[in-house]
């Protein structure tokens, strides 16, 4: 029984391909773009994604991995990300089966909460040990996020519709 989102099966991801993702995902949360506090976070965006279709190769330890070297990079408090990451994680993993029944605009409202739990958790945990308040333009953050699953989902499963080979000895 297929989700009714869905219209093909899917190809197997190939595992190369999740963590060039991953990779390009975090090399673009380090360029330099100025202190934004609306600006998505493109690593959690893909680590949700990873989380809710490849629950079993992407999970928490890599998202408290990708968590710490975003806080050695952002010199914050070391666990800021790493928890807010964590958490993030766990909780698209929770629901993952349930978010791929929907199509994608209900998924992003469905992960919308779940976005801004990680930064009020991230926001909770700088202002714990003292940091500034970064603005109320914090919250447009989750919401851009939310904004860009459907384009995200789409570019991210795009090499698993690929037509398989043609075989003309097999009836599917």
């Amino acid at each position: 029984m297929m989700p009714r989102g869905a219209d093909q099966l899917l190809l197997p991801v190939n595992p190369v391909f999740i963590w060039f993702s991953l990779l390009v995902a975090f090399l673009f949360n380090l360029v330099p773009l100025g202190r934004n506090p609306a600006l998505p976070d493109v690593l959690a965006l893909v680590l949700v994604f990873w989380n809710v279709h490849q629950p079993r190769r992407v999970g928490v330890g890599v998202a408290f991995l990708f968590g710490l070297m975003i806080d050695v990079h952002d010199s914050a408090v070391l666990g800021q990300h790493a928890l807010a990451y964590t958490l993030l994680s766990y909780f698209a993993i929770t629901i993952h089966r349930r978010l791929l029944w929907f199509d994608l605009l209900t998924q992003a409202l469905h992960i919308l909460p779940l976005f801004l739990a990680a930064h009020a958790v991230s926001l909770a945990v700088r202002m714990l040990v003292g940091g500034m308040f970064p603005g109320w333009e914090l919250l447009l953050a989750p919401v851009f996020e939310s904004l860009l699953w459907p384009v995200v989902s789409l570019l991210l499963l795009a090499p698993q519709r690929r037509p398989p080979d043609t075989d003309k000895n097999r009836p599917l």
